[in-house]
């Protein structure tokens, strides 16, 4: 009977060793890999459910200084123009639905969001004199695209705190375009700051506009503001790619 020769034997532990090894090796790497996808997954949960109910939050919230407002501006028109009175209501109402129903979505048809902003405009215009240009234009060659909700009124509140002035000209203009790929807002109004003490106007406020637009659409938007060189006007400009 042949022996086994020691060198073969040395070699075959050795390889048996080494398979054994590998082995080991793979076990523990798809251990790690199956439970970092676990963590990874959590993770991306627990980021998700933080991102949603960061942005409910902030959809959620509504300027009181624009209802009050708008509620005395109503009382003031039902004694010269009940009719007028009455449109106005119908604008107020369907905002709030709005506000209180369709924004709670984490998006809604473009048509839906052009039309409250329509109405906060109108709205808005009640009590302003003839004196103030106000324009909202509207080309869009889909109405039922989708777009997140609440992105743009932080912008239109803001042109009516700083764009209206008792003394002088002022104008705002609104614009809003839209195709397959992109949605766009364009704001120019005339600057006319307020003082410091003066708290009315937006109430998400500019600075969470751009958190909205991380959280909704990130790395997907544009957003360019400022005020023009000589002072008198300010431009904001949102676009989106869908």
């Amino acid at each position: 009977m042949n022996s086994i020769s020691p060198i073969l034997l040395m070699y075959s532990s050795a390889s048996m060793v080494l398979n054994l090894a590998v082995a080991l090796t793979i076990g523990m790497t798809v251990g790690f890999v199956v439970r970092w996808q676990k963590a990874e997954s959590a993770r991306l949960k627990a980021e998700a459910a933080r991102t949603e109910a960061e942005l409910k939050t902030l959809r959620n919230q509504i300027n009181p200084h624009f209802l009050l407002n708008t509620l005395n501006n109503i009382y003031a028109l039902t004694a010269i123009d009940t009719s007028r009175a009455q449109d106005a209501i119908q604008q107020l109402s369907r905002m709030l639905r709005h506000l209180l129903y369709d924004s709670e979505q984490p998006t809604v048809p473009l048509k839906d969001e052009i039309k409250f902003l329509e109405d906060y405009v109108n709205l808005m215009k009640i009590r302003l004199s003839q004196s103030v240009d106000v324009v909202f234009n509207v080309q869009c060659t889909s109405y039922n695209l989708q777009v997140a909700p609440m992105i743009f009124i932080s912008l239109v509140e803001n042109a009516f705190k700083h764009g209206v002035s008792p003394t002088e000209p002022s104008f705002i203009h609104v614009n809003i375009k839209a195709d397959q790929q992109y949605i766009s807002c364009d704001i120019t109004n005339s600057n006319h700051p307020k003082s410091a003490n003066d708290h009315s106007g937006h109430g998400i406020g500019l600075h969470q506009v751009q958190r909205r637009l991380e959280l909704a659409y990130p790395s997907r938007y544009t957003w360019n503001h400022g005020v023009s060189k000589d002072g008198k006007s300010y431009h904001a400009h949102i676009k989106i790619r869908l």
